[in-house]
């Protein structure tokens, strides 16, 4: 429409009704010789206008700009004097300021970062920022060393970012069972979950003797794991009870309920479920009670041992 009026000089109101942006951009005003018509701003005029202001507001934040960077020059002199010391913990609190802490972090990291992940199969969207993060590190000869729980075993998406990172730098073993979160980079600094399931909240730790505290703990899960690209060494019982019955049957038996069972082994619900139905026909269990008790006096849990 503002084509064809710069080509015809003028249109007419009824056709300029049909598209309100042109008056509401200051592209079109009404023609002094003809009430009914209007005749279209020239292109340099209406960019000029549409321009002003965005050149104003740059202007406005490079004064910002200037003003915050002189207020903060004795700052900086100070610090600069006399450099703050490294804390030995520190609390992130927000998703913004743990990712900010952990992009520091790994693009220190030089040598090895060890992290645990508890849990299930990871979504798309997960997977996609772990390549995002994970790729720079081994592609810069960064070992990484990764616990996930078993069943991630059965996990496609699992399998596809392990062909995405594509490196002989990525290890990656299994357990039954894991503890909460931790991601350890060059055996100097560690993050783990402060929070709950309302905040967001994490520690940085940098204190050596904690960091190696938690790299010990680290090894020792590492040893008794299994390496995901070997077949996880279960033998069912004489009852046909899987090694992932038996883990569930210990939970049971120390009082779990199905919701904390299936988060602790990373499954769902509902899998659990399916498990624990398995585990009581396999025991004649009628009751959830009875459960209990069948699963203490058929020694089930003395075969982990």
């Amino acid at each position: 429409m503002y084509t064809s009026a710069l080509s015809k000089g003028r249109i007419t109101r009824g056709e300029a009704a049909t598209a309100p942006c042109l008056l509401e951009f200051a592209l079109l005003q009404p023609d002094p010789d003809d009430s009914n018509c209007l005749r279209p701003v020239p292109p340099s005029v209406a960019l000029a206008q549409r321009l002003h202001p965005l050149e104003r507001e740059i202007q406005e934040r490079r004064r910002r700009t200037i003003e915050l960077t002189e207020s903060f020059e004795p700052f900086l002199m100070v610090s600069a004097q006399n450099p703050a010391p490294t804390h030995a913990i520190t609390v992130l609190e927000g998703i913004d300021r743990i990712n900010a802490a952990l992009d520091i972090a790994t693009n220190e990291c030089h040598t090895e970062m060890l992290t645990i992940q508890p849990g299930g199969r990871r979504s798309e969207y997960i997977l996609n920022e772990a390549v995002q993060r994970d790729r720079p590190l081994t592609d810069r000869g960064v070992r990484i060393r990764t616990l996930y729980q078993h069943t991630v075993r059965y996990s496609q998406g699992t399998a596809a970012y392990l062909d995405r990172i594509a490196s002989g730098k990525m290890e990656i073993r299994t357990l039954e069972e894991l503890t909460e979160r931790l991601i350890i980079c060059d055996n100097a600094v560690a993050f783990i979950p402060a929070g709950t399931a309302e905040d967001v909240v994490a520690l940085e730790l940098r204190h050596p003797g904690l960091v190696q505290y938690l790299v010990r703990v680290f090894e020792q899960l590492w040893r008794s794991a299994t390496p995901l690209v070997e077949n996880v060494p279960y033998e069912s019982t004489p009852e046909g009870i899987t090694g992932v019955q038996r883990a569930i049957a210990k939970l049971l038996v120390e009082g779990h309920v199905d919701e904390a069972i299936a988060r602790r082994l990373g499954m769902n619900v509902r899998t659990c479920r399916a498990h624990i139905a398995k585990l009581a026909a396999a025991l004649g269990s009628g009751s959830r009670a009875q459960l209990g008790y069948l699963i203490a006096q058929s020694g089930v849990l003395e075969q982990d041992h």
